[in-house]
C-alpha cells in the first residue's frame, strides 16, 4: 500500500507510523530522516537544504520534493511506502501526485489521524524531559514522575523544552491549520481520506487505522 498520514502535531504520527509500517511491512518514509540522512551524508539536496536552514529560512518545497523522490524510488519502497511529514501543503500533494503519476503509480490511501486542540495542546505543554537523559520523557498527566521535577530513573532534574510551551504548540497548530489541514480536503476530493481518532492507548490506535487501512485495501 501507498498511505500518506496526516494529522496535527502531537496526534502520534511517528509511533503510530512506526507500527503501521511493521504491520504492513513497508518503509516508513519519514520528512525529519530524510533531512538528518541527506544533511549526514552531504547529498547535493543536503547540501541545498542545509545553507537555507543555516540562514534561518525554509527549506524550498522543490528540494523536500527532491528528496522524497529519491527515497521513493529506492528498492525497498517498490511494493509500498508510508509518507509521514510529506507531502506538508497542497503544492507539495499535487508534486506527490504527478510523481506518482509519472510511474503509473497511485496513492491507496491519506490516513487522518483526528485529535481534539486541547488534547495536543495537553500532550506536547504536559511533557517534561530529563536533562541528563532526554531519553527520559514524563508527562504530568499521564506519566508523573514520582517526585515533581525529578527523573524516577536518574535523579535529573525535569524540564519542559521551548518549543513544548502552550504558546509555541498553538503557533505549530495555527501553521498546520493554514499550511498543511488544506491538504486533506485535497485528498477528499479523490475520495482517499480515511480519518480515524488517535485518542486512547498507542495499540487501540493502531487497530483503529488497521481495520480502516485494510477497508480500504478490500474496497480498492
Amino acid at each position: 500500500m501507498r498511505i500518506v498520514l496526516v494529522g496535527p502535531p502531537g496526534a502520534g504520527k511517528g509511533t503510530q507510523a512506526a507500527f503501521l509500517a511493521q504491520n504492513l511491512s513497508i518503509p516508513h518514509i519519514s520528512t525529519g530522516d530524510l533531512f538528518r540522512a541527506n544533511i549526514s551524508q552531504q547529498t547535493e539536496l543536503g547540501k541545498l537544504a542545509k545553507s537555507y536552514m543555516d540562514a534561518g529560512n525554509l527549506v524550498p518545497d522543490e528540494v523536500t520534493i527532491g528528496m522524497a523522490k529519491d527515497r521513493m524510488e529506492q528498492s525497498d519502497a517498490e511494493g509500498g511506502f508510508l509518507l509521514d511529514g510529506f507531502p506538508r501543503n497542497v503544492s507539495q500533494a499535487e508534486a506527490l501526485d504527478e510523481m506518482l503519476h509519472s510511474e503509473g503509480m497511485k496513492l491507496d490511501a491519506v490516513l487522518d489521524l483526528e485529535v481534539p486542540e486541547e488534547e495536543v495542546v495537553k500532550r506536547i505543554a504536559g511533557r517534561r524531559i530529563c536533562r541528563n537523559d532526554s531519553a527520559h520523557v514524563f508527562h504530568v498527566s499521564y506519566k508523573a514522575p514520582k517526585k515533581e521535577g525529578v527523573c524516577d530513573v536518574c535523579g535529573g532534574e525535569l524540564y519542559q523544552r521551548d518549543d513544548d510551551s502552550e504558546e509555541t504548540v498553538r503557533k505549530r497548530l495555527e501553521v498546520y491549520h493554514t499550511q498543511t489541514e488544506p491538504i486533506i480536503d485535497y485528498y477528499k476530493a479523490q475520495g482517499l481520506v480515511v480519518t480515524i481518532s488517535a485518542l486512547g492507548k498507542v495499540e487501540d490506535v493502531t487497530g483503529r487505522a488497521m481495520e480502516a487501512l485494510n477497508r480500504e485495501d478490500d474496497a480498492a
